[in-house]
């Protein structure tokens, strides 16, 4: 729940326009959420998604590229990764188990954070706000 609340924190620091939340993901208000989100889960706009397949749907009706990020066979490090003018959706999945099968289907492009320590891995919120940040860059900054 901490991280929920930290994603809000990133969401809003970016100004992400909205966060989506499915599967086991808590949602507000929640005391331990709101410990570590501190008010940002009030401006950042939310969704419960239950029904993934139809999340994905309205996704692409609505022309956004979707990527994971993930460390896949195929994944393209983020400073990499070359924005174009579709709004993106950014998948974060579970720390442990990562990106549900079912929804890396759907995916335009995976995308991974170069690491070069021995664990290759990082707290899904610590791993959203330095993902968010490199979109923010690329976003402001293109070319």
């Amino acid at each position: 729940m901490h991280n929920v609340g930290a994603a809000f924190r990133c969401a809003d620091a970016f100004g992400i326009k909205e966060l989506w939340l499915s599967g086991f993901t808590p949602t507000p208000p929640r005391p331990e959420i709101n410990k570590t989100a501190i008010g940002a889960e009030e401006h950042v706009a939310w969704k419960k998604i239950e029904d993934l397949s139809r999340g994905i749907q309205e996704l692409k009706e609505n022309n956004y590229r979707l990527l994971a990020l993930e460390q896949t066979d195929a994944s393209i490090p983020i400073q990499d990764y070359k924005v174009g003018s579709q709004p993106v959706c950014l998948i974060l999945g579970n720390e442990v188990t990562g990106i549900d099968a079912e929804l890396l289907a759907h995916i335009d492009d995976a995308i991974e954070i170069p690491q070069f320590g021995m664990k290759h891995s990082l707290n899904v919120s610590v791993a959203a706000g330095v993902a968010l940040y490199a979109f923010f860059q690329k976003f402001n900054n293109p070319g």
